[in-house]
């Protein structure tokens, strides 16, 4: 990598709540980075609202781009190549920084590079592990997705298991909504869950068709039947053991099917990515797991969990090194899957 000729890469991630710009070098190096956070604008409604995070996005993206070129010392004319998420998320929002770098593409004569929102998650631990190289099996959760995937090479991916209905992420949203927390609801129970007993209240395992996928409705429903119940007899209810509780049966799955497909598929390393892999219990249990399993963990740092564009510079470069840029057509694609036929 370090024979590479700098290839500098400023990104672009609008596909939610964050606007988000970044400049990385060589996929790797980490020369910018600045988000701009919508959660003050969408707390009083208690989630995102979509046409609210259009309209913050339009009125973002200028600015975190400059900022970007400003903090890294740079100037248009340094940057080699754009990239910017053009899927899954939000429609709105996914257009708006889409139409903003197909604009800059045109503008500058500069390749625009489209990137998938969840292969952007697993690229960010590029940049928190210059040492991780493919292959390795990576576990993908976050508010919209819960995935394992087996990543063989550079920008190839083979999905072993997936969620069949809520992800990961939602799950403990609509948990932190039972207990009344404010938005955004996951890292509120993850903290509050902190203070609790895990083995206060028993919630369901699901069982699933295939052998590495996921499912959290029913544990969601039988965790919201359990709250009312506790609701109907007039007592205080115990949230951080109920927090506890939830977060307890979710990263239970979710460790116990990823280290189930590491041992099956003979992985030789395991990687976490996306915004519920800040959640401290589910990073303990991993990191207890694979150590009992003599296998290297790489999770990404907690500011590269979340939405961000550092994570989609470092996918676009082997994008890029691939010759897999987009013509000005690119439009967005509010459900692009990181694997076709699934």
């Amino acid at each position: 990598m370090t024979n590479n000729p700098p290839i500098r890469i400023l990104a672009l991630e609008s596909s939610c709540d964050e606007t988000a710009a970044a400049i990385v070098e060589n996929g790797r190096k980490l020369l910018a980075d600045v988000v701009f956070s919508q959660i003050d604008l969408h707390a009083l409604y208690g989630g995102v609202v979509p046409e609210i995070a259009s309209r913050a996005h339009v009125e973002a993206c200028d600015r975190v781009i400059d900022e970007a070129l400003r903090q890294a010392g740079l100037s248009f004319a340094d940057i080699d190549a754009l990239a910017v998420t053009y899927g899954p998320g939000l429609v709105g929002a996914l257009l708006t920084g889409v139409s903003c770098m197909k604009g800059l593409s045109y503008a500058l004569r500069k390749p625009l590079i489209p990137v998938n929102h969840i292969e952007g998650h697993i690229a960010a631990n590029y940049l928190s592990h210059p040492d991780l190289e493919p292959p390795f099996l990576c576990l993908v959760v976050s508010g919209g997705h819960s995935h394992l995937v087996n990543v063989p090479d550079y920008a190839t991916y083979e999905l072993l298991g997936q969620t069949w209905d809520d992800a990961a992420g939602e799950a403990f949203d609509k948990a932190a909504r039972v207990l009344g927390l404010p938005y955004p609801g996951g890292p509120r129970v993850d903290a509050l869950a902190e203070e609790g007993d895990p083995a206060y209240l028993h919630l369901p395992e699901p069982h699933t068709e295939g052998r590495y996928d996921y499912s959290f409705s029913g544990v969601k429903t039988a965790f919201l039947n359990a709250v009312n119940r506790l609701e109907m007899t007039g007592q205080p209810l115990p949230k951080a053991d109920l927090a506890a509780s939830f977060r307890h049966a979710v990263v239970e799955q979710l460790a116990g099917k990823a280290m189930l497909a590491a041992r099956e598929t003979g992985a030789a390393k395991l990687a976490l990515a996306g915004g519920v892999s800040a959640n401290r219990e589910l990073r303990r249990r991993m990191t207890a797991e694979c150590e009992k399993a003599g296998l290297p963990l790489y999770m990404p740092e907690l500011r590269f969990c979340g939405d961000n564009g550092a994570m989609i510079g470092s996918a676009a470069y082997w994008r890029f090194l691939r010759g897999e840029t987009a013509p000005l057509t690119l439009n967005a694609v509010p459900g692009l899957r990181l694997v076709s036929g699934n």
